[in-house]
């Protein structure tokens, strides 16, 4: 492949969305050091929406609103690749456009989040030197390693999801889940700071990109993560995650072999193939991003293995099934019928 014009790679300007775009990057030009790669950072629809009502939760953005001023420069040849968090994607993509590579995923899981007990009690003993802020006296704190079964009654959950809160309220029906908007720093530290919330759930995934840790005593630790914080992993057996979550997504124009080449070296398989079955899965129940259903795909061996849950019509409706490899698409078309019958 010869040097030409300058490649250029779409992404919005979070500082998830850089580290995810930033991280396609570096695979480009290691693999192709002879090309030029440039990063164009593109606000969305959803950027600035999210930005004017960041205080207005309870009304929800539609995931799409974060992709469409990206697709559009791939339309228009002022970018080469767009690159998402894959749960962000739509599973229908616009006309002449389609899904170029999937990145190797990231930790499937989703991390629950919540103050230091011992923390706010140290905290409090130097309430006569330190200045507090209303209502901070009386945040509420747990002990490390606490999970969903171990929240008090009444506690406040906080996530953007409703595949989070309607799997965390059949777990725990007598907690309480509410909206919350921002991007992850901005969440944390409406958590540190607002009284009236108690926990939050995020994306593993997310978090690693943006080099925040989960300690062996499990304080969260990183540089926009407030003092006083816990964090600890829900496994899928706990909650599903979300489909395609963890999971890099880079979308091309059709008919573009000469970026269609680049993106076979960014593709990981077993990735692709497991997100191929969820995605289908989530199209089959008629579905979009901000459906009530969870999903997880995994490679065992030659074959795939997924677990779903939807609570779509109701209570809970789960299915798990297995099969070859090569059959991602009818995986998650089969478990979807499993679920709608």
């Amino acid at each position: 492949m010869s040097p030409e014009r300058p490649i250029i790679i779409a992404t919005r300007g979070s500082a998830l969305a850089l580290a995810q775009a930033n991280a396609i990057f570096n695979q480009c030009r290691k693999a192709f050091p002879r090309l030029a790669f440039e990063i164009k950072i593109i606000k969305t629809t959803g950027d600035k929406l999210q930005t004017a009502a960041l205080n207005q939760e309870g009304q929800s953005l539609p995931k799409g609103l974060f992709t469409k001023e990206l697709e559009v420069a791939l339309l228009k040849h002022k970018a080469d690749l767009a690159v998402h968090s894959l749960k962000d994607l739509p599973t229908e993509l616009p006309g002449g456009l389609k899904l170029g590579a999937v990145g190797k995923r990231a930790d499937v899981r989703d991390v629950l989040i919540y103050r230091d007990a011992a923390y706010l009690r140290e905290m409090a003993s130097k309430q006569s030197v330190v200045e507090w802020a209303p209502g901070q006296a009386d945040r509420r704190g747990l002990n490390p390693k606490s999970g969903i079964k171990d929240l008090p009654k009444g506690w406040v959950i906080a996530t953007s999801s409703p595949r989070r809160k309607v799997q965390v309220l059949a777990l725990r029906p007598e907690l309480t889940v509410v909206d919350i908007r921002g991007n992850v720093p901005t969440r944390l530290q409406k958590l540190d700071e607002r009284a009236e919330l108690d926990a939050l759930i995020l994306a593993a995934a997310g978090l690693e990109r943006l080099h925040f840790q989960i300690k062996p005593d499990g304080r969260l630790v990183g540089d926009a993560v407030p003092d006083g914080l816990f964090a600890v992993h829900l496994d899928p057996e706990v909650m599903l995650p979300c489909v395609g979550q963890g999971a890099i997504g880079i979308e091309i124009r059709e008919n573009d072999e000469r970026i269609a080449t680049i993106c076979e070296r960014l593709n990981h398989f077993n990735t692709q193939q497991c997100v191929t079955a969820e995605r289908a899965f989530l199209t089959a129940m008629g579905g979009g991003c901000k459906s009530p259903v969870g999903a997880h795909a995994e490679v065992l061996g030659h074959q795939i293995r997924m677990r779903v849950v939807s609570f779509q019509n109701g209570p809970a409706r789960r299915a798990e099934a297995r099969r070859v490899v090569k059959e991602a698409t009818e995986l998650g078309q089969q478990l979807a019928v499993e679920l709608k019958a």
